[in-house]
This record gives C-alpha cells, structure tokens and sequence, in this order.
C-alpha cells in the first residue's frame, strides 16, 4: 500500500525529517515525514495502520502532493502471511511425529497466555475506569505554579514538606534563595501533597510548576480509592507476570535499547532545570529565524532551552533533537569543568598551596561558606574590574542630633526607632537629586549614562549569615518619619530572612552605616552596576574651631566615605558631592528649600 503526500498548500516542500524506518509497525494518523516549506513545518500522518516496506523520499528531497512517500504493508496482509507461513509450518511438521504434541503444547501455552493477558488488559481497564471515577469522586488533583519571584531565576534552597503531607493554606512548603534573600513560598490551598515538581538545588523561574495538591475536602477520598486501584491492578498483573518473565526481560531489554534518546531527554531535563524554562511565547517569539521542525520547538520549550543559541547541524542548518541534547549536554559539561567564579575573575588567582603539611601549615579546619556568602563572591568580584576611588569627609551634626533628640521621643512612643540613619537616608537622597550623574549607570558599551529618574536607596544590613542590602524605593518623595519606619522594617526582615526578592532589587545608590561599631574611616566598595556607595562612621566629639569666637569648642562629627566608580565620577565632582551631603546633614533645613 503506497502512502502519498497530501494537499500540502504549496507547489512543494522539503523533507526535513523522516520519523519511520523500515520495519516499524505504525498506527493510523501516526506522523512518518516532517515536511518545511518556506514559512512553514508540516508533519506529514500515516492514512493508513501497517509495517513499513519501503521509503521512497530521502531528507533534502523536494515532494509535491501525491508523491508516494512511504510503502505499508497493511495490518490484514501481515496477517494472512502469518496464516499461510502457520499453514507451510504445520504441513511440514506433519512428517515429524514427536513434534506435533509440541506443537499443541505450545499452542495451548500460547492460548493461555493470550487469556491471561486479555485477564490482564481487562483488569486495567477496570482499574483505569475505578482510577478515573475515584478521580472525579475525589476531585481533580491542582497543579499550582510559583508566585512571581521578583527574579529571572532562583534556587531552591530547601523543600519543607513532602509527598503525602497535609498542608494548610499560607503554610510555607519551599525556600527559594536568590542572590541576597531567602524567599519562603507557601502554600496555595490548603490540602495532600500529591508531588513535588522540584528538587533541592533547582534554579525555578516565575510560573513555573511546582506542585500538585489535592484539595483538603478530597484528600482522604483520592487515598482511599489509589490504594484500591493499586492493589486491584496489582493481583490483576501477577498471572501474566509470572508466565512472561523471559518476554518482559526481552521487552525490556529493546525498551533500554529503543529509548536511550528518551531517556537522554528525560535526563537532560532534569538537569537542566538549573536554567529557568522559557514560556512557549518567549520560545516561538525567538524562533521567528529558526530552522527546527515543531517536535523540536516543542522539545525546547521542554528542556527550557534557548533555541536561538543552538547550532543546527542538518541541510541549511536545521535543529535536530540531537542538537539540542548536545547543546545542553555541553552546557553541563561547561559548569562542570568551569564552575562559576564570578565572571572569570577569581580565575586570575593561583590555587592554594596543598595545606595538608601541618609541619608548615599548623592545624586547618574546612567550613562552609553560607549560601549569601557563596552567592555574594561572585558580585563582589565585579570590584576587580571597577577603577574604584573613595572621598573622605566630616559632618558637623551637632546640632541635627539636637533636633533628632527632639523628635525621638515622640517617634518612640509610636514604636519607631529614630536614629542618624534616616537623616542621612534623607540628605542623601536630596543630594542625588542635584547631582543625577551619582544616581546613574554606564552603559555596556561605555558609551551612554543611562540616567535614574527616582531614587531608590540600598540600606546595608548585617546579618549573622553576612551583609543584606534591602531597597527603599522612592526615597526622595518621602519624609524623615516615613524613611525611620522603612529602615526599622526592613532591617528586621532582614535578620529574621523575610525579605522577598522585589525588597532586595532596583538600588540605584547604597548606604553602608557602620553606626556604633566603631572606626573612623573605611572604603566601602561600589555595589555594580550602581556608580557610588556612601560609608557612614561612628559619630565622635572633636574640637572645632569657630571663627567668630576665636575658640575651640566640642562638636559631633559625622564621618563620610564616598567610593565612586571613576569612568562615571571624577575626582572634583566626588569631593564636591560628599561636602554637599556633609552640609545638608550639618543643617537639614535646607532640604525644605
């Protein structure tokens, strides 16, 4: 039987791909040729159930409607053949006399085997019918996505319940970490944990699935009746268990051999769950350019890769399957060999020495970094490429500190604690404001200063796992009070890990307060791709001396440190910046004016 291409919309197209091979046993409406015109991919469907004879068309070859493609021999003349090579067989064992009662042995070894598996085949059937009226009786299982994440991608840090919990809604079930916060995701409807999507370790993306709940109502029911159909379907396929160990071992011996590339796939996707899958539109909107057939698009949007970026190794250049699994594979192979380093940086440094002499080394001991300290190194080593200068300066916040403690005891008395902090907060801002160069960033080519119409201030927090840098936005449209509130708020989110990641995003210019800590001075280091990070010492009381009374007297000094990236700021506008924050701190009234 010839199988022929059908109306194809074109004069003609392209074989791409061709899905069968000879010998293959398909089914009817199963695809056998990938046809490309143009503008378009077509899977070409079987009109007809056979084993394929012969195929008439090769990859490259142009094909026009009606050209035979394929040759089937069909289900019914596979059957008579198997007759007639049955009828030739028994003629021929008639003149052997032992073989007959073989023979019907066989035969009936063969029949039983037969009712055993139709035994079977009904049992499943009964038990897909008890599963699926189990199902709507309890309700259909939710696969529910994750929240927005305030991040392109995140780790999991660690999954809090598991497979057969119950959870109540709003309990949280898995700790997302990105690269300053800790995120707990709770749950989204209260209910039985069906299946977890996600491992330990895993880099999630926003709207990705990550679990399957049963709803609280319904939980106990679905137990119930998967515990029935599991054992039904158990005691149903025992018998043909036992009768067809050397066949299933046979089967499943091919199956391993068959399905490598699956397995490779199934694989691959596992692994590269590390890379945030794109959305189906993110993927077609990138294929505009693409040559790849829609088994292969749609294997992208699986294995969530960018398939702009993989090299198509057929005729014109068309993505096969396996290139996408060799792209992903030398991804994998990439991290392994080349683990991150913060952008080749730390590479520039000689390994260690081998420590273990304790002759010359003395005793070591190894410890963990924390996962904010990890993930911290690699932004920190941006400095290394940054030409980074830091201006010094004093404050005279005598009589500021007169005013804030003033104010102190009233903002105490409603809970807010009120401290230097939020007038630097302030005066800063206000700062930025006249001098935008300091709340802007430069370009990747070098050549543009793209400019922050808001300012939105990076607060440095110490933590016990390491320094946190939460973000209040829109700081100049904000008054002292409402600044001291933030800044409480976010510093104990901060300790206690509930900053979420939109809390942590969006600093145009940071401020690093070592308050009472102790020092006089320090170099801060430019937080990229922000241009400059103002560092606030312990204020001290030193003599000052006053002009107009010919004297020393006690004033408290506020000390500045200024660090700037110096392809943005040079050294005349920094000095002139940070006199300009000191002056507005030595009398905030002039932000008033």
């Amino acid at each position: 039987m010839d199988i022929k291409a059908p109306d194809l919309g074109v004069d003609s197209a392209e074989v791409s791909e061709i899905m069968v091979e000879v010998g293959d046993v398909i089914a009817k409406d199963d695809n056998i040729i990938l046809l490309e015109s143009d503008k378009a991919s077509v899977e070409v469907p079987s009109s007809a159930a056979g084993k394929v004879t012969k195929i008439s068309v090769a990859v490259g070859d142009q094909v026009s409607e009606g050209m035979v493609l394929i040759e089937l021999e069909s289900e019914a003349g596979a059957d008579s053949q198997n007759d007639s090579q049955s009828t030739d067989e028994k003629s021929a064992d008639t003149e052997n006399k032992t073989e007959p009662a073989a023979d019907k042995q066989n035969e009936s070894q063969d029949n039983q085997q037969a009712e055993k598996q139709s035994n079977t085949s009904t049992a499943e059937v009964n038990t897909s019918q008890s599963a699926k009226q189990a199902s709507e009786q309890a309700g259909k299982a939710t696969t529910h996505a994750l929240p927005d994440l305030g991040v392109d991608e995140a780790q999991v840090s660690e999954i809090m319940v598991s497979v057969g919990d119950i959870v109540t809604a709003d309990q949280s079930i898995l700790l997302i970490e990105s690269d300053k916060a800790s995120v707990e995701v709770p749950a989204p409807e209260a209910g039985k944990v069906e299946k977890i999507l996600v491992q330990a370790g895993d880099m999630v993306a926003n709207g990705q699935d990550f679990i399957v709940i049963i709803g609280e109502g319904t939980a106990s029911t679905s137990t119930a009746n998967e515990s029935k159909a599991e054992t039904s379907e158990s005691q149903a396929s025992k018998p043909a268990d036992s009768t067809n160990k050397t066949e299933s071992a046979e089967q499943s011996d091919k199956s391993q051999t068959t399905d490598k590339p699956k397995q490779a796939a199934k694989s691959t996707s596992s692994t590269s769950a590390a890379h945030a899958k794109l959305s189906e539109a993110q993927v077609n909107e990138k294929m505009v350019d693409i040559y790849a057939g829609p088994a292969v698009r749609k294997l992208a949007r699986q294995l969530g890769v960018d398939i702009s970026q993989v090299a198509g190794s057929a005729l014109n250049e068309r993505i096969l399957k396996e290139d996408l699994f060799a792209h992903v594979k030398g991804k994998l192979n990439t991290q392994k060999t080349a683990p991150d380093s913060g952008n080749g940086v730390s590479s520039i440094l000689p390994s260690l020495p081998d420590m273990s002499n304790t002759e010359i080394w003395g005793e070591t001991e190894v410890q963990d970094l924390s996962r904010l300290q990890k993930v911290s190194i690699p932004q920190l080593n941006y400095n290394t490429l940054l030409p980074q200068v830091t201006q010094f300066d004093l404050s005279d916040i005598t009589e500021t500190e007169k005013l804030r403690g003033e104010l102190k005891g009233a903002m105490k008395a409603e809970g807010i604690g009120f401290t230097i902090l939020a007038f630097v907060v302030k005066a800063t801002a206000y700062a930025l404001t006249q001098h935008p160069r300091f709340n802007s960033h430069l370009s990747d080519d070098n050549t543009q200063v793209i400019l922050r119409k808001s300012v939105n201030m990076g607060i440095a927090v110490a933590t016990d796992d390491g320094l946190i840098v939460p973000v209040i936005k829109n700081v100049q449209d904000k008054g002292l009070k409402q600044i001291a509130i933030e800044i409480g708020e976010l510093a104990v989110k901060a300790r206690d890990k509930k900053l979420t990641t939109k809390e942590l995003q969006g600093a145009s210019f940071t401020i690093s307060s070592q308050g009472n800590l102790g020092g006089t001075a320090f170099t801060p280091l430019v937080n990229w791709p922000q241009v400059g990070i103002l560092g606030v010492s312990e204020a001290s009381m030193q003599p000052r001396w006053n002009a107009s009374k010919q004297t020393f007297e006690p004033r408290l000094m506020l000390p500045l440190s200024l660090s700037y990236d110096h392809r943005m700021i040079n050294g005349a506008d920094a000095a002139v910046f940070t006199r300009y924050i000191a002056t507005l701190l030595a009398d905030p009234r002039r932000i008033l004016l």
